[in-house]
């Protein structure tokens, strides 16, 4: 997560995921490092946190509130410029809860077009009324 753009190995880039959709771009500036130059991983699980809202509130169709964060990895840093792009689907419909995978992927400013996984998570929503009380989602398929 270091300030200074370093190349990133080849053997890392990925193709971006064909069965999830994009739902958050954004790049990390200098205000979002901590005190060594890194981007902050707090930064990245709010950036994740509300990506993974879009597809759930979506389905839902009204308001969600995080219950969980069931998995997140750190595989790969960040870095100031880097392009971060957000994918997400859902992997689990409950009476009350979605769960979502959501994965980042990175690419350089400078050299857009090959992309690194940088991390990934998986977080539980849940459906709320105007009461903040938990309601029902549509059951899948209906």
């Amino acid at each position: 997560m270091s300030a200074n753009p370093s190349p990133k190995s080849s053997s890392s880039q990925v193709q971006l995921p064909t069965d999830q959709e994009l739902v958050l771009k954004v790049i990390p500036m200098p205000g979002d490092c901590n005190a060594n130059g890194d981007i902050f991983g707090g930064w990245v699980m709010a950036q994740v946190d509300l990506a993974g809202s879009v597809v759930p509130a979506r389905y839902a169709g009204g308001r969600m509130a995080t219950v969980a964060v069931n998995e997140f990895i750190f595989k790969q840093p960040v870095r100031v410029g880097d392009i971060l792009s957000f994918f997400s689907k859902l992997t689990r419909i409950g009476r009350t809860s979605i769960t979502v995978k959501v994965e980042v992927y990175a690419e350089q400013f400078r050299t857009q077009g090959n992309y690194i996984k940088v991390t990934e998570a998986s977080l539980t929503y849940v459906a709320i009324d105007e009461n903040g009380q938990p309601r029902e989602v549509p059951k899948p398929g209906v």
